[in-house]
């Protein structure tokens, strides 16, 4: 017994001079060079309101139509693609929304003509990846209607399914014109 109280006396006797020690340690200063406070740089990372004054306003973002948003974002010009033949050919893609790549060229209306009945079906979702203007872009739509046609550059996406031309259909199983 006289072990167990001679160990845990030993234990308390150096957490308290480990308490003691960092309880009194002064700091150190390694630099200081005076100027102006480094304050203003972090009150913006600091997540606690400041009371003393109230949070400043926050502008309003402006709402558009849709049709202002797509407005801004004509042209669009995707330099990896351009209208041609796809070859047909399987790729592995479970739970992709069947989507299609078209463009404003006679090659596109033509094949969004003869499709645009099966895309339907599909609930295939279009991009248009190389349109000019929101004119070219409605006349597209008019010329599908109930499919969704949206203006987007192709580039990442013909990147990554090693993709060169349009008008094409991409499912799950597959890449086809």
């Amino acid at each position: 017994m006289n072990r167990t109280v001679l160990i845990a006396a030993i234990g308390l006797l150096s957490a308290a001079t480990a308490s003691a020690q960092t309880a009194s340690a002064p700091l150190s200063v390694v630099e200081d060079r005076g100027g102006a406070s480094a304050l203003p740089y972090y009150q913006p990372l600091n997540p606690q309101p400041d009371r003393a004054t109230p949070p400043a306003p926050m502008p309003l973002p402006r709402v558009g139509s849709p049709g202002d948003a797509e407005a801004a974002m004509l042209p669009v010009r995707s330099t990896q693609l351009s209208p041609g033949d796809v070859p047909r050919r399987v790729i592995r893609a479970p739970g992709i929304t069947p989507l299609f790549l078209i463009g404003d060229d006679e090659r596109s209306w033509t094949w969004l003509r003869q499709r645009q009945a099966a895309l339907r079906e599909l609930h295939a979702v279009g991009l248009v990846v190389n349109v000019e203007s929101m004119a070219a872009l409605a006349a597209l739509r008019r010329l599908a209607p109930g499919l969704t046609l949206s203006p987007a550059s192709g580039d990442d996406l013909a990147q990554r399914l090693g993709l060169r031309h349009y008008p094409v259909l991409i499912t799950a199983t597959g890449i086809e014109q």
